[in-house]
């Protein structure tokens, strides 16, 4: 199994995206779930914290009369393969043909992003990132935008996933929605990326189909 994830913001068209990879045969790529992935990430990250934090540097265990009698010999490997296990049961939830399996997110405003990123590609081995972004004055036209206060949390949101992007390397691609509505070959190179063929007719199809609300 592949993983692949879908990094950006609020009407970015990133619903529109979702509908393009999964015409891909064999993918399954969910939509938002509010950052649940990242509580789990707290989660582990808290245990691991802890776990260090309170270990001997002898290497004995803490005894039954200590605060924290357990917390020392946190299986963190263990923790990762079930949560890979749990993400995947109940909110991936692949077929018996999917090969690419993930999710989209607007929500990665996290001052931890990056830690947290780490994780996901911790839990899930191999997983590759699309970092989509949009023109900011359309974003923001939108309704989803327009009730909240022009405060630079845009502009903050898509730095962070860019710079985000850069460090990812070849496990990240960036992908500006208005340079493939106005001109589909611009997914090619996505296609290439992704290793799949591109159909336009297909995508085409996708399009003509409204997405979001």
């Amino acid at each position: 199994m592949q993983y692949l994830f879908i990094i950006t913001y609020g009407r970015s068209g990133s619903t529109l995206l979702q509908g393009i990879l999964n015409a891909i045969p064999g993918y399954l790529v969910r939509g938002e779930n509010r950052e649940s992935v990242y509580h789990l990430y707290r989660f582990h990250r808290t245990c691991t914290d802890e776990a260090r934090r309170v270990r001997r540097s002898d290497g004995r265990l803490l005894p039954v009369t200590h605060p924290f009698f357990g917390m020392d010999s946190f299986p963190a490997d263990r923790s990762l393969e079930l949560l890979r296990g749990l993400v995947t049961e109940t909110l991936l939830r692949p077929g018996p043909d999917t090969r690419v399996s993930g999710f989209k997110e607007i929500r990665w405003h996290q001052e931890d992003l990056r830690e947290f990123v780490a994780f996901l590609r911790q839990v899930f081995p191999g997983a590759r990132f699309i970092v989509n972004t949009r023109d900011h004055e359309a974003v923001l036209a939108s309704a989803f935008w327009r009730a909240k206060p022009r405060d630079g949390r845009l502009e903050r949101a898509e730095s962070a996933m860019l710079e985000l992007s850069t460090g990812l390397g070849d496990a990240a691609y960036r992908l500006h929605y208005d340079d493939y509505v106005s001109d589909i070959s611009h997914l090619d190179e996505l296609f290439a990326w992704l290793g799949e063929p591109f159909d336009p007719t297909t995508v085409r199809d996708v399009m003509s189909v409204r997405h979001s609300y």
